[in-house]
């Protein structure tokens, strides 16, 4: 059945409803539409005083923005805050277990909602988030999921006409209007998608499973600040000697270079290109995904990229982001790079490439690289700068190989995690769209 707005009618009025497209069997009834506002109960959190919010976690945890995410609380030192004043008068701002909340700010506001768990129950909301709540935890699971709808996120874009901040106000979370089946219905509906959720969580947490062992294990397969030879070496190596020590520039078969000027009227014919963006990406340069950029032939032949190459990101607006680096293993003889990049060419005679792109990506390298930014408006970095880095690497080949070998193969177990994740909430958001009528302004017959 498709997807479509009906009315029924009395002699005073007609009420809208909506129809899905799927259904479980046993339902036909049509759902009536409604703003959320008649539903729920809202609030708004509470404009806290800045000395009174601090890191002691021996106050009370607060639920802020940035704790949202999509579908989830995260919590980490570095974001979490704690309420130490008088909370005279600040009940009705605690969170309770199955209440709904929503950040009203940002950059993925009307994206960033969750249901309140055992973790969260009684932290005090603050200014600029959302709670919803009602008597009935079908009720507000099946609003959950209707918010994590593109529904509610187009809902969002289209209230979202500034030039600003992002951000929804309360009124407007009420004014949202979604269509509403019988309690029935609803708990069916809400079970469906939840199990799809908690089957997606799994995946994640495998999936950071996964990137936390990789962290772990380069934190010792190479040298941290003052060491000269790692803490984990395979078997064969384990009798080798500490690493060889020296400049970046000195694995480097050529000067560091930057690359060509991006025309913005030049882009969409011509060679592969490059870009900052590539860098920032958890695989290697993806080559499926390069722009195009008009050059003539000698512009090319001077910045042609070769298998092995590794780039350097030379501007960021954080310094932490300051030369990201990333490496080109694919083959074509069509790939160039962009001038806000800095290439490194490994001399293969004393470096192996693949194992470079690892050991550029450690937290020994990445903060010297850091150091060394410049911050004005932006933060940056120059050719002399990423080749005065000091580094220690193994003098043996076969050493550098087992490291990258070892390293890539947990990449590929990532990428194969990451695509089983994806692939899950694509299926997600296919059938929420079957369950959940195609948003319409209905009107009354």
């Amino acid at each position: 059945m498709s997807s479509k707005t009906k009315t029924t009618a009395t002699k005073e009025e007609a009420t809208p409803v909506l129809v899905p497209k799927l259904r479980f069997p046993g339902f036909q009834d049509a759902w009536e539409i409604s703003p959320i506002g008649e539903k729920v109960d809202l609030l708004s959190g509470y404009p806290f005083d800045g000395p009174e919010i601090s890191q002691d976690s021996s106050g009370i945890r607060l639920l802020r923005g940035i704790n949202i995410t999509e579908g989830r609380i995260r919590h980490t030192p570095e974001i979490d805050r704690y309420y130490t004043g008088e909370t005279h008068g600040l009940e009705k701002f605690r969170v309770r277990l199955n209440d709904l909340v929503i950040g009203m700010d940002g950059s993925k506001v009307g994206k960033n909602s969750s249901l309140i768990s055992d973790d969260d129950a009684d932290a005090l909301l603050i200014q600029r988030v959302a709670r919803l709540r009602t008597s009935s935890p079908t009720l507000i699971q099946f609003i959950f999921q209707q918010i994590h709808s593109t529904t509610f996120h187009a809902y969002v874009d289209k209230i979202n006409t500034s030039s600003g901040i992002p951000h929804i106000s309360a009124k407007q979370i009420k004014d949202f209007t979604i269509g509403f089946p019988s309690p029935a219905e609803q708990q069916k509906i809400a079970e469906c998608l939840s199990s799809m959720d908690e089957l997606i969580a799994a995946q994640a947490r495998k999936l950071d499973a996964l990137k936390t062992h990789k962290k772990g294990l380069m934190q010792q397969l190479f040298p941290r600040e003052g060491e000269t030879q790692p803490r984990l070496r395979f078997p064969e190596f384990q009798n080798a000697g500490e690493w060889m020590d020296g400049k970046l520039i000195s694995l480097s078969s050529e000067p560091l270079s930057n690359g060509v000027f991006n025309d913005p009227k030049k882009v969409g014919t011509g060679y592969k290109l490059i870009n900052v963006s590539d860098m920032y990406i958890e695989t290697t340069i993806d080559e499926s995904r390069l722009s195009l950029l008009e050059l003539s032939p000698s512009e090319f032949e001077g910045n042609q990229v070769l298998p092995g190459d590794i780039f350097f990101t030379r501007s960021s607006l954080v310094k932490s982001g300051i030369a990201v680096s990333n490496i080109y293993l694919g083959s074509s003889s069509d790939v160039t790079y962009d001038g806000h990049l800095i290439r490194f060419r490994a001399n293969t005679s004393k470096v192996i490439p693949v194992f470079a792109h690892y050991l550029f990506k450690t937290a020994l390298i990445r903060e010297q690289l850091i150091a060394r930014g410049k911050t004005a408006t932006m933060t940056t970095i120059g050719q002399a700068d990423v080749a005065s880095v000091t580094l220690f690497y193994p003098n043996d080949p076969d050493e550098q190989q087992r490291i990258a070998d070892c390293l890539t193969s947990l990449d590929n177990l990532i990428a194969a995690q990451t695509q089983k994740h994806e692939a899950l909430k694509t299926h997600k958001k296919g059938l929420m769209q079957q369950l959940f009528p195609s948003p319409e302004e209905p009107t009354n017959l």
